[in-house]
C-alpha cells in the first residue's frame, strides 16, 4: 500500500508540473494571438491594397475607366518602396511590357497630377523624361531592363494619352 500510495503521489506530482508547463504555453499563446489580433486590425484599418492588370491594350483613359469599372483606379505610386514593389511584383509575374499608371498632366501641360487630383511629388522617370514630344501627356510605367539607364527607381515616361497598353489597377 505504501508503495501504491508513493507512486500515486509521484504521478500527481508529475501531472501538477506537467499542468502548469500547460497553463504557461496556453497564456503564452494567448498572448501571441493577442498581438496577432492587434497587427492584423492595424493593418485592416490601412485597408488592403490590391493591384492588377487590364486584360486589354487601350487608351490611358480607357485603361482608367477599366480599372474605375471594377472599383478601381490607375495605380497612384507616391513612395519609393511602392515603385520598387511594383517593379519587383511585374518581375516575378514575367511582365515586361510598358504599363499605365494614374498619371498625367492633361489639365495643365507640365503639371504632373494623380488620379485622386493630387500632384506629383516624387518621380521616377527614365533619364531625359518626360519631354513632351509630340504632345506627350500620361504617363506609362516603361518596364524595360534592357534599356541603358533602367532601374526600378528610373522607369517613367511620358506618351501619347491614345497609346494603346494595358493599366496596372488599385483597389
Amino acid at each position: 500500500i505504501v508503495d501504491y500510495l508513493q507512486s500515486l503521489q509521484d504521478n500527481y506530482t508529475d501531472l501538477t508540473q506537467k499542468n502548469l508547463k500547460l497553463e504557461t504555453r496556453v497564456k503564452d499563446l494567448t498572448a501571441e494571438k493577442k498581438q496577432l489580433q492587434r497587427d492584423f486590425d492595424s493593418l485592416n484599418k490601412k485597408g488592403p491594397v490590391c493591384f492588377f492588370m487590364s486584360t486589354e491594350l487601350k487608351s490611358w483613359s480607357d485603361s482608367r475607366q477599366y480599372c474605375r469599372d471594377r472599383g478601381a483606379d490607375l495605380v497612384i505610386i507616391n513612395t519609393e518602396e511602392k515603385q520598387v514593389s511594383l517593379c519587383e511584383c511585374l518581375l516575378m509575374n514575367e511582365i515586361s511590357e510598358r504599363v499605365w499608371i494614374g498619371l498625367s498632366d492633361t489639365e495643365n501641360e507640365g503639371i504632373m497630377k494623380w488620379v485622386d487630383n493630387s500632384t506629383l511629388k516624387q518621380g521616377f522617370w527614365l533619364k531625359g523624361e518626360p519631354n513632351n514630344t509630340n504632345n506627350e501627356d500620361c504617363i506609362e510605367l516603361n518596364y524595360n531592363r534592357g534599356k541603358p539607364g533602367w532601374s526600378p527607381l528610373n522607369s517613367w515616361n511620358d506618351v501619347a494619352c491614345s497609346e494603346k497598353k494595358k493599366g496596372i489597377c488599385e483597389k
